[in-house]
């Protein structure tokens, strides 16, 4: 676990995407196998133990501590693996307690002091953080560590079956640990992870803590991992996902392939994810550069990106997977989809849920998210339906290369055999000059959108003869997102964040005035954000609210908000619904902190009657 633990370690404290890709590779290629492959599974969401939850953790950490302090540190760290990791109470090795190498002392882990905290720190102590000269950690000066502690502790097996507590000691590897997780039944894991922690430093802890949980919060996506694993062969990182879906952890072909020992892996799966092409943000300037008959436009959906894929197995049977824009698989869901693909291909879209033709809201789609069970009741009411945008796979003929005309003329014939109740075209906007396509963006419902002009986030550009590229690729996509709405409202609450954050209130309730009852105005809550602001920005408002705090309920704070005292934001938003769930009656689409208007006095704020002007006519 020492290696796993340590690499997690380093990856929360890297900010930078580079010297995270450097980092994991330089593990992927000085691990031996079986564990490099199992920290690959357990960085891209592929370690499942379904008796490890995180109620098993919170259970033996109240066995152990007092649980009014549990929940008290708790509430000050934000995270329940560090929490835990801190406060196991591991016992001092007899004889031993003087003769470890140093663990940080005084510094918290990263080399932080103590009282010089920052929005992107949190205390744990840190583990040897050896590195080359070239920069990226040296796992083998690290395992010189290992070896001066082997000497110190008598030249016995470091992680011997006989540990004592504390320490990272064989035989508690990551193999072992996935293997345990995975066959120790309910009654037997508790007993099994207490001996584990016993066993474990503060990192070891917080790195098996995570791993339990599923929720490693380090930085790093599936995405970036495989393009780590794929640096080990020197191939693009689409080549990885080709094959991925078919192979199990510990992917021990997979490294054979990127090594130069075996041949690449067959992609035997007839479902698999393919990266998705995404856009740039469109500016100002870049009109310039740009000529409107290169370039057709659709509409960017409020929905989320997925990718619909079914195939043919071997034995003749369909497999149809629906894949999130990270690659997730999230079919379960959304059954009614799955049952309705039924061609050989791969498409590229927006889901939605769909009423009598016409798109909901984002907050009626939220209902039919990650949900392990769906009612009849829900598929009914919220049916769920794929606006398509592009066609990656025709039958069994990939045809990515292919210019966007041409596959935009397949998507159609392709279209025109499915079950158009749960899929249908994403139509093109009609326009000759950038100033056409303007007037179109700014009002959507006289430009084709009609009754579904409220659900349009902007305007997708394209370039005609672009083919389909993995990730970012520049000057084929732009994405013209319309303009923010914005609003001046007033901050009513503030919550201590999690992770990097835990240490601030980072999460603001905000409202807007109405006429109250007595005929007196009130606020009333319209919405919640954190982010929007810079981390100087963020030391100012944690300030602000331990300095005008009224109430306190657990982690959050009630604020002075009154005519006279408070403070204002300046609310940026891209929709808004109305809502049971709310007090307002009103729900925000994507709400962030635009400004902080500290010369603003709260009786300026906007009313809800300015909001409400702002909803869909059948609203």
């Amino acid at each position: 676990m020492n290696r796993f633990a340590w690499l997690l370690d380093r990856l929360a404290y890297e900010p930078r995407r580079n010297a995270k890709l450097a980092l994991i590779a330089d593990y992927l290629r000085t691990t031996p196998d079986p564990d490099r492959g199992l920290a690959l599974a357990a960085m891209t969401g592929g370690l499942v133990f379904p008796n490890a939850k995180a109620g098993l953790i919170r259970t033996l950490i109240s066995e152990r501590t007092d649980p009014v302090l549990f929940a008290l540190s708790y509430d000050y760290v934000g995270d329940l693996s560090e929490t835990v990791a801190l406060m196991w109470p591991a016992p001092e090795p007899p004889g031993h307690g003087s003769s470890l190498p140093p663990c940080g002392g005084e510094m918290e882990r990263g080399g932080v002091p103590p009282g010089e905290r920052s929005p992107g720190r949190s205390p744990r102590t840190p583990v040897p953080s050896p590195q080359s000269k070239s920069g990226v950690a040296d796992l083998d000066i690290l395992d010189a560590h290992l070896g001066q502690a082997r000497d110190e502790w008598g030249g016995e097996e470091p992680y011997a079956a006989t540990a004592e507590p504390g320490h990272n000691r064989p035989p508690l590897t990551l193999p072992d640990v996935v293997a345990g997780l995975r066959s120790a039944g309910k009654t037997e894991l508790p007993r099994l992870v207490a001996s584990w922690l016993d066993a474990l430093d503060e990192t070891g802890r917080w790195a098996l803590l995570k791993l339990i949980t599923g929720s490693l919060r380090i930085g790093v996506s599936a995405r970036l991992a495989k393009t780590a694993a794929a640096s080990l062969g020197g191939i693009p990182a689409d080549e990885v996902e080709q094959v991925w879906h078919g192979l199990e952890p510990p992917y021990a072909t997979l490294f054979a392939w990127l090594e130069g020992r075996r041949p690449r892996p067959e992609a035997t799966d007839p479902a698999p994810f393919r990266p998705v092409m995404l856009s740039h943000p469109l500016e100002d300037t870049d009109f310039e550069k740009l000529s409107p008959a290169d370039f057709s436009a659709e509409w960017k959906w409020d929905g989320i990106r997925v990718q619909a894929v079914s195939g043919t197995k071997a034995d003749g049977t369909r497999l149809t997977r629906l894949y999130s824009r990270t690659g997730e698989d999230i079919a379960g869901a959304f059954p009614d989809l799955v049952e309705a693909l039924t061609l050989d291909g791969a498409l590229d879209g927006e889901l939605l849920v769909m009423r009598e033709g016409a798109v909901q809201s984002f907050n009626t789609l939220q209902q039919r998210l990650n949900r392990k069970t769906v009612t009849p009741k829900m598929l009914s009411e919220s049916p769920a339906h794929i606006r398509v945008y592009d066609l990656l796979v025709d039958g069994d003929e990939d045809i990515r290369s292919l210019p966007l005309e041409e596959r935009r003329a397949r998507l159609e014939a392709f279209l025109g055999r499915l079950d158009g109740a749960r899929f249908d075209l994403s139509p093109v906007i009609p326009f000759t000059s950038w100033d056409d396509l303007a007037a179109a963006r700014a009002d959507p419902a006289s430009a084709g959108a009609g009754d579904d002009a409220e659900a349009v986030e902007g305007c997708m550009i394209k370039r005609r003869d672009s083919p389909y590229l993995p990730g970012r690729p520049k000057g084929y996509w732009w994405k013209w997102k319309r303009q923010a709405r914005l609003v001046d409202c007033v901050l009513m609450y503030a919550q201590r964040g999690h992770g990097k954050r835990s240490s601030f209130y980072s999460d603001y309730t905000f409202g807007v005035w109405r006429e109250g009852a007595a005929g007196a105005d009130e606020l009333v809550p319209v919405g919640k954000a954190y982010f929007g602001f810079t981390d100087e920005e963020l030391v100012e408002i944690d300030r602000y609210v331990r300095k005008h705090t009224q109430n306190r309920f657990g982690p959050v704070r009630e604020v002075t908000h009154n005519a006279q005292s408070g403070l204002v934001f300046e609310v940026a938003f891209e929709g808004l619904q109305r809502s049971t769930r709310h007090k307002s009656g009103l729900a925000m689409r994507f709400p962030r902190i635009s400004r902080i208007r500290w010369d603003k006095p709260p009786a300026e704020a906007d009313r809800i009657e300015a909001l409400e002007q702002l909803l869909p006519a059948a609203g």
